[in-house]
């Protein structure tokens, strides 16, 4: 019998210095390219949850959230488990202050491969559609904050 499960997730769309790279995350051994995200816990904003989130996922240290990007709620079937899930996302744009390693343990469900790519093909390898509506909701965001004759 198919259950039902609803919970909130939030997490980031990180950026380095001038808001020309996104960070990805590939895990092995899974054909998917995805933001970094995760379960707000009891008692934890979902500003919250999306820094301690983007720091265990992607061992960066020095995060800072830039924008909020809004929330999505959409349902999907988990056949693995035999539940339809709703989850309401929530994302932010996030800018990488430094380089320092984040020093917390990771667990193994976290263990990511890094990977910086131009911020024009985000919606072209993320693999899901929640998460390239985030990347071009981040994208508008830093086109718009673009100063000068020329825009990013």
């Amino acid at each position: 019998m198919t259950t039902q499960e609803a919970y909130t997730a939030a997490g980031g769309v990180l950026t380095r210095d001038d808001g020309k790279l996104f960070l990805v995350l590939e895990r092995p051994g899974r054909p998917e390219m995805r933001l970094p995200k995760g379960h707000v816990e009891a008692g934890e904003t979902t500003a919250q949850t999306a820094v301690r989130e983007v720091q265990e996922e992607t061992g960066y240290a020095e995060v800072e959230i830039a924008a909020d990007l809004g929330s999505i709620t959409h349902s999907f079937y988990n056949a693995a488990r035999d539940t339809e899930v709703t989850r309401t996302e929530s994302y932010y744009l996030m800018r990488l202050t430094g380089e320092s390693h984040y020093d917390r343990p990771q667990l193994a469900h976290e263990n990511f491969r890094r990977r910086w790519i131009d911020r024009d093909e985000a919606e072209r390898l993320l693999t899901y559609e929640v998460e390239r509506e985030f990347a071009r909701r981040a994208k508008a965001i830093l086109m718009n904050n673009t100063s000068g004759a020329t825009r990013a």
